[in-house]
């Protein structure tokens, strides 16, 4: 029964932190994009991609803080963060007290460009049955769309 396995939300708001079991998070900046690139890497992908920077750290402890799973839905429809470019917030280990800043990159189909979609963050790996998981609504109708966003690795700053 989800209600009794189902995760629990953490509901916040675009640009302010929000803290669940094992993370802290916020989602400070989305644009869509007809391209990303690493450019360390010399990869790209063209699509219709939604990027969404986030700074995130450990709630209370460093073991097993990381953000392991990151979803965006959209309707009914649920879509996980890429793992083809390798500069990504996904799985990076989180720090105690400092803020790591990153990008989540989601491959999505042509038609999704409008509409209400929600962040959902978990350092679950593959569900987070049993554990929280953290929301964020986001209004993609007022999104800005890029020809191009290149994608940093994730970096370290002071809270």
């Amino acid at each position: 029964d989800e209600d009794v396995i189902g995760p629990t939300e953490v509901r916040g708001s675009f640009g302010e932190p929000v803290e669940s079991r094992t993370l802290i998070a916020a989602a400070t900046d989305a644009t869509f994009a007809d391209e990303v690139a690493v450019p360390g890497a010399d990869w790209s992908a063209e699509g219709n991609w939604l990027v969404v920077t986030v700074i995130a750290s450990a709630a209370h402890t460093e073991v097993d803080a990381a953000m392991n799973l990151a979803t965006l839905a959209v309707g009914d429809r649920v879509f996980q963060a890429s793992e083809r470019p390798d500069a990504s917030l996904m799985s990076t280990p989180l720090r105690l007290g400092i803020d790591t800043v990153g990008t989540l990159a989601f491959e999505l189909p042509p038609d999704v460009t409008s509409g209400r979609a929600e962040l959902r963050l978990t350092s679950s790996y593959l569900t987070a049955e049993l554990d929280d998981l953290i929301t964020i609504p986001l209004d993609l109708d007022d999104l800005p769309r890029t020809p191009s966003v290149e994608l940093d690795d994730p970096e370290l700053s002071a809270p």
